[in-house]
């Protein structure tokens, strides 16, 4: 049987860049091995797997090359911004099923945005024997190497580790030990590690980030939006940042660079943070053809 992939760039900056993600249209068909199958062949980080649902506008399903996992921000991106730009569906509120229970989706304007519900933190304490692992996993030398703050755990969905770095050229500079990034974040539970520091190439974003998550498959990644929204939620929490839109950059320091941007919204009940929106634009880029 063969199967067509749309390869779609979710979180593009501008009309370039984002990070890839495969999207299959129509997966009623196919077993979860058929998936992990075809994940395997295009090799993307993430590819998505659109399916019929009665409690949602889609099913959604997400393969690395190596396993199924809960959520995905930007092929989440990907499969509605394609889904619109095929007719398929609106502007306006969605919602997707997903093997975690249903989140919201909202497309406007040329952009599409997903549901994450409110943070939970599990701050590191980097005295510890886990602390001093972490940052032998980053080959940094103490704490003092470290920016304003200290690592936490915040899951919004799916778990990452948060680490902040002072400047930009530290993030740039960085070159993490992955087989520890991966055993720890396999102790963890964690989708990976989010490095960020507060400088951002262009005026006016609140962070610059890089991702690392060799547990799923992945050395670096483009765009990561379900670790935008955890970020955003520390920059407001612990770091003091007022406002409830942020703009993250990513993709930028990686090489090659493949400049990427996530906006989100943070919706606050309280004074707290009870949900967000993490979304952006999106760009079919090519199809291909697998068998399966």
């Amino acid at each position: 049987m063969q199967i067509d992939v749309q390869i779609v760039n979710a979180f593009i900056d501008g009309n370039a860049g984002g990070n890839p993600a495969g999207v299959v249209v129509d997966a009623n068909a196919l077993t979860a091995a058929q998936k992990l199958k075809v994940a395997r062949q295009i090799g993307l980080s993430e590819t998505a797997f659109v399916s019929a649902s009665v409690r949602a506008t889609i099913r959604l399903e997400f393969f690395t090359p190596t396993r199924q996992i809960a959520h995905c921000g930007h092929a989440t991106i990907a499969t509605f911004s394609l889904l619109r730009q095929l007719g398929i569906i609106g502007v306006g509120r969605h919602a997707k099923e997903t093997v975690d229970g249903n989140r919201d989706i909202l497309v406007e304007d040329g952009m599409a945005f997903m549901e994450q519900r409110a943070p939970a933190y599990a701050p590191i304490e980097m005295a510890s024997d886990l602390g001093g692992r972490i940052m032998a996993s980053l080959g940094l030398a103490n704490a003092e190497s470290l920016g304003v703050g200290a690592p936490c755990v915040v899951n919004t969905g799916n778990a990452f580790l948060l680490v902040p770095l002072p400047d930009e050229r530290a993030v740039a500079e960085l070159s993490p030990r992955l087989p520890l990034v991966e055993s720890i974040s396999d102790e963890l539970d964690l989708i990976g590690y989010y490095v960020f520091s507060t400088e951002t190439q262009v005026k006016g974003r609140h962070a610059g980030a890089r991702m690392f998550a060799p547990r799923f498959g992945i050395a670096e990644e483009a765009a990561t939006g379900m670790a935008a929204g955890p970020l955003a939620c520390y920059l407001h929490d612990h770091l003091g940042v007022a406002e409830r839109e942020m703009l993250i950059e990513q993709g930028r320091l990686m090489q090659p660079p493949s400049p990427s941007v996530i906006r989100v919204e943070l919706e606050l009940a309280d004074g707290k943070i009870s949900r967000l929106m993490a979304g952006g634009a999106a760009r079919v880029m090519s199809t291909l053809r697998v068998e399966v």
